[in-house]
């Protein structure tokens, strides 16, 4: 197998390294106003997102409920139990509060969309099924993604006990939700436009979120929260993405053996099951955790999970893709 260089990957490594040695641009006042460019670049991504999502190819896979049930199951069950588990065992010593917060956010998030879609098809997978659990996982998360995030702030103290659920769904909707629907209006206008030039959607959505991970990073960078411990910080992130993603693929491994799943829906359930969205995560932890000076750290695990969940999976459906029959 030939691997390229990804610019997307790179670019998350570059933005990082200029948020750490030029973060004033990009923290809050700073003379990007990222206060008002991180939400018009939220809503951007949805739009785009809205613009390219077929329904009709959702509705081709909207009958294989066993698949659905265990793949948003998974997502936001499985995926969830994991992260309290790591939230509420493990020490200070080992992980600091927002690194442990920062793994709860990971496995709270939706699957993929794109991602999974492709991978099931390199696979020679189930591909209507995948794009129907990979769409209704990204709406579903609009709404559990924060109730998760809430339920786990309200049991850490009472100075996150008001932690505002209702305006953050709110918020979610203003500018994920909206933008997703107006980008599905304008389909009619703008679907033919949006099949002939793929790329250029593709380079602004994944602009976009360089972007936001700037932003999302300088405002730590100015609080001082990564003085003394970057390396042991990155070094725990990846550990812990490695040992959550192996965990739940061999979970939902175990499932599609109980449950007799055919190859074809075995390759999209554990395809779909396995993947957490860092284009939903990163624009999403903008307006969940807004104004939060730790929110590089809680990004930091999905930006450790996004390369490695896309490296195993690709080689994994190179090998499905081999299977006879």
């Amino acid at each position: 197998m030939k691997w390229k260089i990804d610019w997307f990957l790179t670019g998350m490594f570059v933005t990082v390294a200029l948020a750490w040695f030029f973060p004033a641009p990009g923290a809050k006042g700073g003379w990007l106003q990222p206060e008002i460019l991180t939400k018009a670049g939220v809503a951007l991504i949805f739009f785009l997102h809205g613009v390219a999502l077929s329904f009709a190819a959702m509705r081709a896979g909207a009958m294989n409920w066993r698949v659905h049930l265990l793949v948003q199951g998974t997502a936001f069950g499985i995926f969830p139990l994991i992260g309290l588990a790591i939230y509420h065992s493990l020490p200070e010593a080992w992980l600091t509060p927002e690194l442990r917060l920062g793994f709860f956010y990971l496995c709270a998030l939706p699957s993929t969309v794109s991602s999974s879609v492709a991978m099931t098809a390199a696979a020679r997978g189930n591909v209507p099924t995948a794009v129907f659990n990979a769409t209704l996982s990204s709406l579903l998360g609009v709404v559990l993604t924060p109730l998760w995030v809430s339920l786990v702030l309200e049991s850490k103290s009472t100075t996150a006990a008001a932690f505002p659920i209702g305006d953050v769904i709110l918020d979610l909707v203003k500018w994920l939700v909206l933008p997703l629907i107006v980008g599905q209006l304008m389909r009619p206008l703008l679907g033919e436009w949006a099949k002939r030039n793929k790329k250029v959607i593709q380079l602004a959505d994944r602009g976009t979120i360089l972007m936001l991970v700037y932003t999302s990073f300088c405002d730590s960078v100015v609080a001082g929260v990564w003085t003394g411990r970057g390396a042991t910080t990155l070094i725990l992130s990846a550990v812990g993405s490695v040992a959550i993603f192996f965990t739940v693929f061999a979970i939902v491994g175990l499932i599609c053996d109980v449950m007799r799943l055919n190859m074809e829906d075995r390759i999209a359930a554990q395809l779909c099951g396995s993947k957490k969205s860092l284009a939903t995560g990163v624009p999403m932890a903008q307006l969940i955790f807004e104004g939060n000076p730790a929110l590089g750290i809680y990004l930091l695990p999905i930006m450790i999970y996004h390369p490695l969940q896309l490296i195993i999976t690709a080689m994994l459906a190179s090998r499905w893709a081999k299977r006879s029959g």
